[in-house]
């Protein structure tokens, strides 16, 4: 994930984009209803633009319209537009119960031919979320002019994390991976409280199917956009691995399309973490949240961003939630205050956390336990390259064709990821993502004189797993021929998969209802313990949002 400036002129080759932005910058990781439909004013008739949002605006017209704003009540609202959260969107409104789902984030649209990107693989403001700057792993601080873009990435000592702020969440922004773990691991994260077996047989099948999960068509696997997949795998074999292919969420017609000059080249030149803009992945929008709006009884608010939540006085009193309305360049439109019977907590691990834990420690929710804000770990992410074996013709294409999996010590798989650009030759290096089983975690704490919620994450929390995934990823680079200059080994400064802050078992009970509150619920990231056992944890957050949610329904609590 990466993002330059709108200022930056001229072309950028790969390997000087590599240099200035970083491994950890390049890696991974739009139906009507029946309800309210009461508008802001056009907003850019109010405020002065300037020419950055003037050019965005003519870019992408549609996140300027003016935005609709939900009732004033609501029996139910979910907060963010991520896994958790849509299909709890879609399974309320299946089962007849009016919602309003609130995103910080635009509606970003979807035609073939749009562009994402100022310059080639630079991305101006469409990419990061009112950020300035943003500095990799080569700690080589990017100029970046501030806009509403599609990826947040929350800095805290010793660890940055990236998170969608968009409708569709992370699935406009991941890269598309959706892997069930090993038993022996989900139980070890899970610890009883969540049966494998259900997950396996009902929950991990219903998502696949809904999702079109699906791994790379051999066609694809062997066009010239994924020669460095087929020496990843080359690479891992003669080291003594066995690569597996995984499932995906792409679109392989829309791979096809790109390949045949049908469609702007987007994920076949390694563009995935700021979105596709051509619909090659199969998110949200396409699928848990359309169908939600389809029932008329879901209704999405764009431009929302919920900044606290309480409870009005009483057993039976309704859920608050103070709403921010904001414009695509960050203007507040308007603040006002909701109210619900029942509140759905799917604003990923960082939002969901910092919701909870503000709320108890200013005393909106004094009942919240000890448990709210702990457990959070980062999936044991770490970026990783080595040289490649040889010069090939093509770029690199986002979707990973496969991973492997190393039990000799620490449980660690390596997936098969890439170096973004546009130009026809390869630049010498292969990506991986490895995902370590680390039990290291952090905690959320409230800061009083600021009202932030930080996360605290302990002084070299990352070095046990950071070398564990070194050792694998060494062990096939002593398979490469060293034809290109050396690349940084490993960087585990940050992940695409926060986990945790409000663990199921602990802060809620087994289905994710929040201890001390009755109608208050956690559907996403937050519930997980930290890791998802040595995979990328969207299925798995996927498969418990609609065991939970199905349970939540039937029981009626």
């Amino acid at each position: 994930m990466k993002r330059g400036s709108s200022q930056i002129s001229g072309t950028v080759d790969r390997r000087g984009f590599i240099k200035g932005v970083g491994l950890a910058a390049m890696l991974g990781l739009a139906g009507g209803s029946t309800l309210a439909t009461t508008t802001s004013p056009v907003w850019a008739d109010d405020y002065p633009l300037s020419p950055n949002a003037l050019m965005y605006r003519t870019l992408v017209p549609e996140i300027f319209a003016p935005l609709p704003d939900p009732d004033d009540h609501m029996p139910a609202i979910v907060i963010g537009s991520g896994f958790g959260a849509s299909i709890t969107a879609l399974r309320l409104a299946q089962s007849g119960t009016e919602v309003a789902v609130l995103e910080r984030g635009s509606r970003w649209p979807n035609d073939p031919w749009r562009a994402i990107f100022a310059v080639d693989t630079i991305p101006d403001g469409r990419g990061f979320w009112h950020r300035t700057s943003f500095t990799g792993v080569t700690r080589i601080s990017v100029s970046l002019d501030p806009f509403g873009g599609v990826l947040d990435v929350s800095s805290y000592p010793g660890m940055d994390v990236w998170r969608g702020a968009c409708v569709g969440g992370g699935s406009v922004l991941f890269t598309g991976v959706m892997i069930e773990p090993e038993q022996r691991f989900f139980d070890h994260v899970f610890r009883g409280v969540v049966d494998y077996g259900e997950m396996h047989e009902v929950y991990y099948p219903k998502v696949r199917k809904t999702l079109r999960l699906s791994p790379m068509p051999d066609d694809i696997y062997h066009s010239s956009a994924f020669a460095h997949a087929r020496a990843w795998d080359d690479q891992v074999r003669a080291a003594d691995y066995i690569p597996e292919r995984i499932d995906s969420i792409w679109n392989w017609d829309v791979i096809r399309d790109e390949l045949a000059g049908r469609s702007r080249p987007s994920a076949t030149v390694g563009c995935s973490n700021l979105g596709n803009s051509n619909g090659a992945k199969f998110d949200l929008n396409q699928n848990y949240l359309r169908y939600a709006e389809d029932t008329g009884r879901a209704r999405i608010y764009p431009g929302h961003r919920v900044d606290a939540i309480a409870k009005e006085p009483g057993v039976s009193g309704r859920y608050i939630v103070t709403v921010t309305k904001l414009a695509p360049t960050g203007e507040v439109l308007r603040i006002r205050t909701l109210t619900c019977d029942k509140l759905f907590l799917g604003a990923g691990s960082i939002g969901t956390s910092e919701l909870l834990v503000r709320a108890r420690e200013t005393g909106a929710l004094p009942n919240l336990n000890e448990h709210i804000g702990e457990g959070w770990g980062s999936n044991g992410d770490v970026g990783l390259a080595r040289p490649l074996s040889s010069f090939d013709l093509g770029s690199q294409g986002a979707p990973s064709a496969s991973r492997i999996l190393d039990e000799a010590g620490a449980p660690v798989s390596l997936e098969n990821w890439y170096i973004p650009g546009a130009t026809p030759f390869d630049i010498g290096t292969l990506a991986s993502l490895g995902i370590v089983l680390d039990d290291t975690r952090g905690r959320f704490v409230y800061d009083p004189t600021t009202g932030q919620v930080e996360l605290q994450w302990p002084d070299a929390g990352a070095a046990g797993y950071l070398a564990r995934a070194q050792e694998v990823n060494d062990k096939a680079a002593c398979h490469c021929l060293s034809i290109a200059p050396p690349v940084v080994g490993g960087d585990a400064s940050f992940t695409s998969h926060p986990l945790g802050g409000a663990v199921i078992g602990r802060a809620t009970d087994g289905y994710g209802r929040v201890f001390g509150y009755r109608g208050l619920y956690v559907m996403d990231g937050a519930a997980v313990p930290g890791s998802a056992g040595t995979v990328n944890p969207s299925l798995t957050i996927s498969a418990l949002a609609e065991r939970n949610i199905e349970q939540i329904i039937s029981s009626g609590e």
